[in-house]
Order: C-alpha cells, then sequence, then structure tokens
C-alpha cells in the first residue's frame, strides 16, 4: 500500500465524535414552524437580458428576519416543456450569485435555475440580523454565542425558504428540485438537503460547515474569524462550540436520504477532507457518491464540474 492508498483507508474510516446537543432536532423542527409562519412576500421582475435562449427574473423573497433576499430565476426557452427541473445555486463564502450567464451550462441542459446572494457578503443583499455583541472581520462570528442569533441560522433559514419559494413556481417540476453549492454553499446544500423533504438531488463540492470544531482549530477558511474572538474572550469558547453545533453536518449527516455527490481535495487547507469525510461518512452507503482530487486544493476542477452535470442530469432529467 503506497502513502496515497494509505490516506485514501485512513479518509474513509475516518469518525469523530458527534457533539450535538439534546435538542438539535428540537430547535430544528421549531425553526423550520417558525419559518413557515412568516410571509414570503416574494416578487418576481422579467429582466431584459442578453441571454436569447433564457428567461430571465429578479426575485426577491423573504428570509429570516424579513431580510429581502435576491435572486436570479432563469429559465430555458429550449426545450419547450411544461414544468422544468431547477436547481437550486448557492455561492461560496465572501460571494455572490453573480451575473446570469454564469449558469449558463445550466439553461444548455433544459435545466432551470435559481441563485441567490447570501446576506451580507458580495451580493445585492443586506442582513437584518441583530447585533448585541461584538465580531471579528466577517460575518461567522455575528450573534455566535447563541443558536438563535447565530448567522449560520439566519442563512440556513434563508436557503430553506428559497426552496419553500422555488416549489410554488408554476414553471418549476417541484418533484425536480437539485441543490448545488462549493463551499461555503456545499455546507448550505448539505444542511438544505438533511432539513428538507423538497429535494431531490444535491452536489456539495468542498463543502464547509462540516466538522466544525475541528476546522475552527485547524482550517484557513471562514473559520478562522472564530478564533480571534475566542482570544479576547476565552471564557466565552464552549459556548460557541455548542452554538456551532446546531450547524454542523456532523450532527446532521444521517438524515440525508437523496442523492449525493461530494467533491474534496486532499490538498484542501479551507475545507480540510478530514471535515468533509468525517460527514461523509456518516450518510447511508446507497445515497452517496465522492470525486476525491489527491492533488488539488479549495477548487472544484474541470471534470469535477462536469461529474455534476452528469449527476444532475441522472436525477434530475
Amino acid at each position: 500500500m503506497n502513502a496515497l492508498q494509505a490516506k485514501f483507508q485512513g479518509l474513509h474510516q475516518y469518525s469523530a465524535p458527534l457533539t450535538a446537543a439534546d435538542d438539535l432536532f428540537t430547535f430544528w423542527e421549531q425553526t423550520k414552524q417558525e419559518a413557515k409562519l412568516n410571509p414570503l412576500s416574494a416578487s418576481k421582475t422579467l429582466v431584459e437580458d442578453s441571454l436569447l435562449h433564457a428567461i430571465t427574473y429578479k426575485v426577491t423573497y423573504c428570509g429570516f428576519d424579513d431580510t429581502p433576499i435576491q435572486g436570479w430565476f432563469l429559465i430555458p426557452v429550449y426545450p419547450v416543456q411544461k414544468q422544468y427541473p431547477c436547481v437550486l445555486s448557492f455561492h461560496g463564502y465572501t460571494g455572490q450569485k453573480g451575473l446570469p450567464e454564469e449558469y449558463a451550462q445550466w439553461l444548455l441542459m433544459g435545466v432551470a435555475v435559481f441563485a441567490i446572494d447570501i446576506r451580507g457578503q458580495g451580493g445585492e443583499t443586506g442582513n437584518h440580523l441583530k447585533q448585541t455583541f461584538g465580531t471579528t472581520k466577517g460575518w461567522i462570528t455575528q450573534g455566535i454565542l447563541d443558536k438563535d442569533t447565530c448567522y449560520y441560522k439566519a442563512i440556513t433559514v434563508d436557503c430553506l425558504r428559497a426552496l419553500d419559494w422555488l416549489v410554488e413556481q408554476p414553471e418549476i417540476d417541484a418533484e425536480r428540485i437539485g441543490i448545488v453549492g462549493g463551499s461555503q454553499g456545499g455546507g448550505l446544500a448539505l444542511i438544505c438537503t438533511a432539513l428538507s423533504d423538497k429535494v431531490a438531488a444535491t452536489i456539495a463540492h468542498i463543502p464547509n460547515m462540516c466538522h466544525m470544531d475541528f476546522g475552527v482549530i485547524n482550517s484557513t477558511s471562514s473559520l478562522t474569524e472564530i478564533g480571534p474572538l475566542l482570544l479576547q474572550y476565552p471564557a466565552y469558547t464552549e459556548q460557541v462550540f455548542d452554538t456551532l453545533s446546531y450547524f454542523d453536518m456532523l450532527n446532521l449527516a444521517h438524515l440525508i436520504r437523496t442523492p449525493l455527490l461530494v467533491s474534496v481535495g486532499l490538498k484542501d487547507t479551507v475545507c480540510l477532507p478530514e471535515t468533509i469525510f468525517a460527514v461523509y461518512n456518516r450518510i447511508a452507503p446507497e445515497h452517496k457518491s465522492i470525486l476525491i482530487d489527491p492533488f488539488a486544493g479549495h477548487e472544484v476542477s474541470r471534470a469535477n464540474n462536469r461529474e455534476g452535470l452528469r449527476f444532475m442530469q441522472d436525477h434530475l432529467m
């Protein structure tokens, strides 16, 4: 057995202790019920765009705490269908939904797209989340002392609400909705798949929000924002780790029951392979497959992107 084979074997056997609180599932059931009580108050506005073979809409809907979430809703013109399969797209940390043409590969497949901004980051969506304690740079430490005020709760609910909006659209086949995301977007794809029954298939490229306690200590990702806060306020360390446990896919992975494709780079220092495999190994074998890039860092290769297209073609078309 060479070193690479040994690495593969070790990762496939990797297991991390669960960090779930006793009220984890009660918390999420209550959170989802509370979200349903708030109207989406959505608007869908036709936009003149240079994409000749797609219909482009600008969408706004109310997310957690009534923050207006901005998104693109794109419908392919060909092939003509009564209802289309659709992918819901989540971007990486500090990113944005981008421009409509960035989703042309899905439209060419005959798949509709709903791409949203994650609140407060690089897009057009703001952030109404109340702040009662100081934060370090970025967004991750906002409200992190309490699961009910945590930024991770807000963005998760925002994404679940996107699914709620999608299933109401007459152009979309509610039985053929997939989610795709990378890094932060991959983590959000995973948690939405675990918590929602509206997802038919999921691609989680190099996902974050996995084995988060390990990530806080070892990763070079957004989780590094937590360290400086705890350096100043070490008495809050256990409180912060407890909050993170409610949004850690390590504790929710077993809820995934639909087809899932995951990718991982073994040289990734942002979303470390140990964090991803800790989650992947807890998902039932019949629901999952993984793409391993031994020499890749925090990136999605062209080959893995293509495998994702094939995966969605198999499960949505």
